[in-house]
């Protein structure tokens, strides 16, 4: 009898087991206890895990961003030094003041205006001449102070017509070219300058390591180095659009002072004739 309530009991034990009612230890098994304690001591670390990111991402990368942005123009002027600060903008304030000068003066207005063209014309063909010399005397443009120097001298002839206009032209041409020149000139003194910053940063630096020995002090060092890539970046900044912008303007300018010769002497080809007849 005790044999068979046994053999039940152990029956029915073997069923809840089969079924998972009962919980069977084994030894890398945590317990229902043990493994609720470790999943509520992850879920904690987890919290304070995402509780750091979210304060590193609020925080952290912000904060950086804003010293770094704070901190680059004051690290930019302390690596120059007052002097190549001061060096640097007065050629770049120098080239923004010529190349907005080069660019007025470049315009076909300024240089060979239609308008002028036109009415000086007009007033040919009505043989209004005094009138056409007054126009063209009173206009500031290039191609006005070649007619008029070119009226002026009709009367003696024709070649000195010409001679005159020539001679207005060469001098107009010096004008706009030296202008221009000076544009060329800061395109090749900013990268010497630069060079001469490179050579003392670096002269900085080792001098550094020569005084300090074995342990060179690391932001003597990279004062030293800021110094020399700095100014080479700054020289090099300035003398590309100088050199562009000189050439380009050069370019325009050349074929505009062969317009204006071009159409002046079209203009004046009805005074061909002039000194011809008076010689005769």
């Amino acid at each position: 009898m005790q044999r068979r309530l046994k053999g039940r009991w152990l029956s029915w034990l073997a069923f809840l087991v089969a079924i998972g009612l009962v919980p069977v230890y084994h030894p890398s098994m945590p317990t229902t206890s043990t493994a609720v304690a470790q999943e509520e001591e992850g879920d904690d670390a987890g919290d304070k895990g995402g509780e750091k990111v979210e304060a590193q991402e609020k925080g952290g990368p912000s904060q950086q961003e804003t010293k770094k942005s704070r901190s680059w123009l004051k690290w930019i002027v302390d690596a120059l030094g007052p002097g190549y600060v001061l060096i640097f903008f007065g050629l770049s304030f120098t080239l923004v003041t010529l190349l907005v000068m080069n660019l007025l003066a470049a315009k076909r207005d300024n240089v060979c205006p239609v308008a002028l063209v036109e009415e000086f014309e007009g007033l040919l063909d009505e043989k209004r001449y005094q009138e056409a010399y007054e126009l063209a005397k009173t206009d500031e443009s290039f191609l006005g102070q070649v007619l008029s120097a070119g009226l002026g001298k009709i009367s003696k002839g024709y070649n000195y017509a010409i001679e005159a206009m020539q001679e207005v032209g060469e001098d107009e041409n010096m004008k706009l070219e030296h202008r221009l020149s000076y544009m060329a000139l800061i395109g090749t003194i900013s990268p010497m300058v630069g060079l001469f910053g490179t050579v003392h940063g670096m002269i900085s630096s080792f001098s550094e390591i020569a005084l300090s020995g074995s342990t060179p002090s690391a932001s003597k060092l990279a004062e030293g180095i800021s110094t020399a890539l700095f100014t080479t970046l700054l020289g090099l900044a300035i003398a590309i659009p100088a050199i562009a912008f000189y050439n380009i303007l050069k370019n325009r300018v050349a074929r505009l002072v062969l317009e204006v010769g071009i159409l002046s002497e079209n203009l004046m080809e009805r005074f061909e004739n002039v000194g011809k007849k008076k010689s005769s």
